[in-house]
């Protein structure tokens, strides 16, 4: 119990100190004649940012370097990065982490178009956002455990016990351990295990994209939808002619950050695809596997660098997306 109390007594001197910095540093800012006032005022408050941004170079530069090792930490060259793209595991890997980014990102997108959709001015819209972003706070371990007991195989497994009140004679079916899609065995597209999880995904993602959405579609001017409607168009019409268009900006941030928070997805693979067994794992787990449990320093770097290259074009067209709405404001 001391031990727990002195942590936090260090931890709260921390904050304390670091805050005490940066309000020694805004004071001296304050003193400051215009513009530079103004400036250092920003100084103050990116530069801690801009410094961990700065600390974080040196070990992916570290880790850049690691990816051209063996499990021994010799020299290897391409080694790795040939093992992944020739290795059948590995293909498996990537395939399973393309159609994490296609199906979830579409998916959780739509949904949450829908639904802002027909919830947009609705009797209890407050209430009806707030049930369906409930799953958003949830932690995705925590939703891992819930869907485990949902695809359970024993007795107390809601969708078994459901399969199994259907006509006829139904099987026990392993959800979670089925690696064939619908009985068929396809190198191209994933079984239906990796799907099941993936439902998760979008059960959590498509709160998060109906309250964005929601908010975008508060702010198209009426005058436009009217406009519109006065020229013959009907409520549907306006819609995919007037205001998706509109909030095309929204919809771009929404997409990609799925996007980018779907290639970094290992907890929720970690819970219900047992660290990846049945053909689930995806990059970012395979990441953790080969660095840790399998010790193979190489190559998890190797699959670190995959994951960064993967986000970077995502995150670019995120950065241009951004600054097309601010420039079209």
């Amino acid at each position: 119990m001391f031990e727990i109390v002195k942590s936090l007594l260090v931890v709260g001197a921390g904050i304390l100190g670091f805050l005490a910095i940066i309000g020694g540093l805004y004071w001296l800012a304050s003193q400051l004649k215009e513009p530079w006032r103004e400036r250092a005022r920003v100084a103050v408050f990116v530069g801690p940012a801009l410094v961990l941004l700065i600390g974080l170079v040196l070990p992916a530069l570290i880790n850049f370097r690691y990816s051209f090792n063996d499990r021994q930490g010799d020299w290897y060259g391409l080694g790795n990065y040939k093992f992944i793209f020739t290795d059948e595991n590995s293909i498996i890997v990537l395939r399973n982490t393309v159609w994490w980014g296609v199906v979830v990102t579409v998916f959780s997108t739509v949904i949450g178009i829908i639904i802002a959709r027909f919830a947009d001015r609705m009797r209890g819209e407050p209430i009806a956002k707030a049930l369906i972003f409930l799953p958003t706070a949830i932690s995705m371990v925590g939703a891992g455990v819930i869907w485990n007991f949902v695809y359970s195989p024993k007795q107390y497994g809601l969708l078994n016990s459901l399969w199994q009140k259907l006509p006829g004679e139904q099987e026990t079916q392993f959800w979670l351990q089925d690696n064939k899609f619908f009985g068929v065995e396809s190198s191209f597209i994933p079984g239906i295990n990796t799907f099941f999880i993936m439902v998760v995904i979008i059960w959590i993602q498509a709160g998060f994209s109906t309250v964005v959405i929601s908010a975008a579609l508060k702010g198209v001017p009426d005058d436009l939808v009217e406009a519109a409607k006065i020229d013959g168009a009907t409520d549907r019409q306006a819609f995919y002619k007037v205001v998706l268009p509109y909030i095309k900006g929204t919809i771009i941030t929404v997409a990609t950050t799925t996007t980018i928070a779907v290639l970094k997805i290992f907890d929720i693979i970690q819970t219900m695809g047992k660290g990846g067994s049945f053909d689930t794992s995806t990059i970012a787990n395979e990441m953790y596997e080969q660095g840790f449990p399998q010790d193979n320093e190489g190559r998890g770097a190797a699959w670190a660098v995959l994951l960064f290259l993967a986000v970077v074009p995502i995150v670019f067209v995120n950065a241009r997306n951004q600054k097309a709405m601010r420039e079209g404001r």
